[in-house]
């Protein structure tokens, strides 16, 4: 018990110290004093195209990755695994004479589909603009300042992968780039990773991580993706949700039908998709496919002490976001954090608007998402969505057509088709490292930092875990309403200024 007390002390003790390190007030001015050349840079990677599934766009963003590990000293490589035609990981290495610990600093550098047409007037997915505020609180366009001219750090930048996760690459090599210019050195050897396929579930990370196993032994990945806390408090983050994406369509006649000449008589699928879905969750947004929760891994001790502490901003977040009555039954966002759950990403069945037609469609199509916690088991947790869907009275198909005989068989037809997916992760709070890493994080702010057993969003973690044997550890660095994976992603100057600082230190540790 005393030891506990003792670790607990040692974990949180951090948010107590509310000074800044030499270090960190030495990083803002060199960075204060080189603004543009920064901006400049990260402007030039934001305006190549990476969505994940664009392979010409993909590898021009390679190649300037690998032209900035140039700039810098360090001589890039692109890890492949066994699969031709992947995105291949930009790698490259600084060895630090006398180091006894090496890390791994990791982002990834494609980004999520793009509707230009979703995006609001005036901006572009790929040719980055500046604007005064965030686009909802009345943020106009700026034009970037000229050589020398402070940037205001209020300023929103907006473009696809601003946040998610180019800000992450850029931030990390600037923080090297940035000892060096201080006449400064790292203290563990240093190793960059940026994966190119996270986007689409880094389906073959697994294989990279395998080929390479000997170049990428380490004793941490430090993780540069995701928010900072809803607070702006910047946060450390021992885990990671797992995840996996499913297809869900129903089928009804086999040709649209006059919703006149037909409603009251025909199947319509739009709404025996929608009673399906109503069917997964209650009011309070709890999943009711049998075993959903079953096996879950509880919180230590630890991690329930930090998840105690982490402040709450659901009233915040409901004013920000603009609705009344939040689900989970009223437990805090922190705590459903920690619980798997189901979501639709998206619902289509025939046309809505100017293009909407008196019809009654042949098919409705959900896309579901499954974030995954400890314990879960991607494709097990696929399997009671399945069950679930058959106790509906489905008859269930991967097929890409429904024959006659089915049709005339089973009166209700689906088809379910899910990705690989992948499971969560949770480093051990109570590593000696975990805690030097929150030590370095809590060095350059005033205020306590948040300490997060997960964060709610998913990366491939476990492969870490699973392949390499090594801990990971999550340090984000944008806002938290940088709308990624949407139209009008964003980020806020001064999380990418902040990021700095957060990274110059993590290479101090």
């Amino acid at each position: 018990m005393r030891n506990t007390a003792l670790l607990l002390i040692t974990l949180f003790i951090v948010g107590k110290v509310h000074a800044q390190s030499e270090l960190t007030l030495k990083t803002r001015t060199y960075r204060q004093q080189n603004e543009r050349k920064l901006m400049d840079e990260f402007l030039g990677l934001l305006a190549i195209p990476n969505v994940v599934y664009d392979t010409a766009g993909i590898q021009k963003t390679a190649a300037y990755i690998a032209d900035m590990l140039k700039r810098r000293g360090i001589e890039p490589q692109l890890l492949e695994g066994r699969t031709k035609g992947v995105p291949p990981a930009v790698y490259g290495e600084v060895r630090v004479p006398g180091a006894t610990k090496t890390i791994v600093f990791y982002a990834h550098y494609d980004g999520q589909p793009v509707n230009p047409n979703q995006w609001a007037d005036g901006l572009k997915p790929f040719e980055p603009a500046l604007y005064s505020d965030a686009l909802d609180a009345g943020g106009q366009p700026v034009a970037m300042p000229k050589a020398g001219d402070p940037i205001n750090p209020n300023w929103r930048l907006y473009g696809r992968s601003t946040s998610d996760d180019k800000a992450g690459v850029f931030t990390i090599l600037a923080a090297y780039d940035a000892l060096k210019n201080m006449n400064s050195k790292p203290t563990a050897n240093l190793k960059f990773f940026f994966e190119g396929e996270e986007e689409a579930g880094s389906t073959h990370l697994n294989e990279i991580l395998e080929r390479h196993k000997e170049k990428l032994k380490s004793d941490l990945w430090i993780i540069c993706d995701g928010p900072v806390h809803q607070t702006g408090r910047k946060q450390v983050l021992f885990g990671v949700r797992g995840d996996v994406n499913m297809e869900l369509k129903v089928y009804a006649s086999k040709r649209p039908l006059h919703s006149g000449h037909y409603g009251n008589w025909a199947p319509n699928p739009a709404m025996m998709l929608a009673k399906l879905l109503s069917s997964m969750k209650d009011d309070d947004g709890n999943v009711l496919i049998k075993g959903f929760y079953d096996d879950v891994t509880p919180l230590t001790d630890l991690e329930k002490q930090a998840l105690a502490r982490i402040p709450a901003v659901d009233e915040q977040l409901r004013q920000e976001l603009g609705f009344t009555k939040a689900e989970g039954g009223g437990k805090t966002l922190a705590d459903l954090l920690m619980r798997p759950s189901l979501n639709i990403n998206g619902f289509s069945s025939a046309n809505v608007g100017k293009l909407a037609a008196n019809v009654i469609p042949i098919s409705a199509t959900a896309a579901l998402d499954l974030r995954l916690v400890l314990g879960n088991d991607a494709q097990r947790q696929v399997q009671k969505v399945i069950d679930h869907v058959k106790a509906q009275g489905y008859y269930v198909t991967q097929a890409e057509s429904i024959t006659d005989e089915e049709r005339a068989r089973y009166p209700k037809i689906a088809r379910i088709v899910a990705k690989s997916g992948y499971n969560a992760q949770r480093t051990p709070m109570n590593l000696p490292i975990a805690q030097t890493v929150a030590k370095a994080v809590q060095s350059t702010v005033k205020g306590d930092i948040v300490l997060q057993p997960s964060l709610g969003g998913s990366l491939p973690l476990y492969l870490f875990d699973q392949i390499l044997k090594t801990p990971t550890i999550t340090v984000p660095i944008a806002n938290h309403d940088n709308n990624q994976h949407a139209e009008n992603e964003n980020l806020r100057i001064q999380n990418l200024w902040d990021g700095l600082e957060t990274y110059v230190a993590l290479m101090r540790l």
